[in-house]
């Protein structure tokens, strides 16, 4: 069984995510598809790739959310339903499993998939696919689970927000090293994908299996940015940045305690530091990611 996620957690970061992701990499991925195009989102949580790329491509389209969480499936309905409401597109439900939601450039039809992906790639519909993508998935796998899901595709694969291990918070803190340590052991332990997690591996492990499949594949940086003080990139997430910071900087000191067997207190003295930089918004954070698109042969 692989980890579980908090619905407000990916709700709270939604907003940093699609600002991060590459969108010259998303846009060469959907030049790429035919006219109606059928997406597999891995892990799809609460919807949030979805509302991505699905204005983007502006067509009728067809998505399979996989998620092994029933409630975040269940809650991707919820939020794709009402964001199409609040702009005036009308919506429909043929049966529990399925969502349409009548967009202007086609419809989309949006279903759900309960499994675990720990068994992938065993158990999707691939055959039934034209793309295959994920969000802030791949670091969490094993390069077995990455071996056979490129061993399996022959479609396009794109992997947005996976991590590099490049983080930075600023101002900095004496303790950075040692928190920064200790949150990359941690992204390395067993996420429940059959063995130890790529973590800042992900972007070079997964262009190195897809490249030997015959897959063409290319990179972008999607850093999370995010600034305690300035104004908002987007009206009203002021509020939302502090939020976040507080989210980033509460699970680097968990995950940094994680790996910690000897009761280090710098790492308590660099959470409480931090804590108290957010509330006076003075911190800042660039956290490493990368998007990867790969394009089977033939689809360069």
């Amino acid at each position: 069984m692989s980890e579980e996620f908090d619905p407000d957690w990916l709700d709270l970061r939604e907003p940093f995510d699609a600002m991060a992701r590459s969108a010259a990499l998303a846009d060469r991925l959907l030049a790429r598809l035919p006219a109606r195009p059928r997406f597999i989102d891995l892990g799809a949580g609460t919807g949030s790739l979805l509302r991505f790329l699905a204005p983007r491509l502006g067509r009728a389209q067809a998505w399979t959310l996989v998620d092994a969480d029933r409630t975040l499936l269940e809650a991707a309905f919820d939020t794709i339903a009402d964001r199409a409401e609040a702009v005036g597109w009308t919506i429909s439900f043929p049966n529990k499993r399925t969502l349409l939601v009548h967009a202007p450039g086609g419809a989309w039809r949006v279903e759900s998939l309960v499994a675990d992906l720990a068994e992938a790639p065993r158990g999707l519909p691939l055959t039934n696919a034209d793309a295959v993508v994920s969000s802030a998935l791949c670091d969490l796998v094993s390069r077995a689970w990455a071996e056979r899901l490129a061993g399996a595709l022959r479609v396009p694969f794109y992997a947005a927000l996976c991590v590099t291990g490049r983080d930075r918070f600023a101002p900095p803190h004496p303790a950075d090293r040692v928190v920064a340590d200790g949150f990359r052991r941690d992204q390395g332990r067993d996420k429940g994908f059959g063995g130890a997690a790529l973590g800042a591996r992900a972007p070079a492990v997964l262009a190195e299996v897809f490249t030997a499949r015959g897959f063409t594949v290319e990179g972008a940086p999607s850093d999370w940015e995010v600034r305690g003080r300035g104004p908002a990139p987007i009206p009203g997430m002021g509020e939302a940045a502090g939020r976040f910071l507080t989210e980033l900087v509460l699970g680097h000191a968990e995950a940094a305690r994680r790996q910690d067997r000897r009761g280090d207190r710098r790492i308590e003295a660099w959470l409480e530091a931090r804590l108290d930089q957010v509330a006076e918004r003075r911190l800042s954070a660039r956290i490493g990611h990368r998007d990867l698109l790969a394009l089977p042969p033939g689809k360069g």
